[in-house]
């Protein structure tokens, strides 16, 4: 199962789902998602099982139609606001004094139980990305068959991945240039 990560933690959520796969569709795919976004997300409680993920597509659709909103130069619609708005408020966020050895530490904890702590984190990440001005240069993979979508670091880049829709692209056209006539 290949699947896009290393974009803003918005955009990895809205790349869980591919043409022919959903990362949410076991709670195996989820944990392996999960644990590749190690250091992006606060420690999260797991596995979860397969009827708690259905909360996660329904924020990830709400995401995902808030971002494409952007991408055409709209603002998001009001029920994609208040999903978002309804899983931040679940789990909120405050601050935290802990002693370690080091001496003192301040640290970020949530209210709610494990499930909402993570729509929390997510939905928190797609509000930071969808108030960036950056949101707006979003884009969708131009390789056949791609749905992913990625926000470009470079004005040139075309593809979710060089290694993924890249390469398949490069050797398609290798194929067309060299084909037997």
């Amino acid at each position: 199962m290949e699947f896009l990560t290393g974009e803003p933690l918005a955009l990895d959520l809205v790349n869980t789902r591919a043409q022919d796969f959903d990362v949410l569709d076991t709670p195996e795919g989820f944990a392996n998602w999960i644990d590749r976004q190690a250091g992006r997300l606060a420690a999260v409680e797991g596995p979860f099982a397969a009827e708690e993920l259905g909360a996660v597509r329904e924020l990830r659709a709400h995401v995902e139609a808030a971002v494409d909103a952007v991408r055409r130069g709209e603002g998001p619609s009001g029920e994609a606001v208040g999903a978002i708005n309804d899983a931040m408020r679940a789990a909120p966020a405050y601050g935290h004094l802990d002693v370690t050895d080091a001496g003192p530490a301040k640290g970020t904890r949530r209210d709610g139980d494990r499930l909402a702590r993570l729509l929390a984190q997510l939905a928190e990440a797609a509000a930071d990305l969808l108030t960036d001005p950056a949101a707006s240069r979003i884009r969708a993979c131009e390789g056949p068959r791609c749905r992913m979508i990625f926000l470009p670091a470079h004005p040139r880049r075309r593809w979710c991945s060089p290694e993924l829709c890249g390469n398949r692209v490069r050797v398609a056209r290798h194929y067309q240039r060299h084909k037997p006539a």
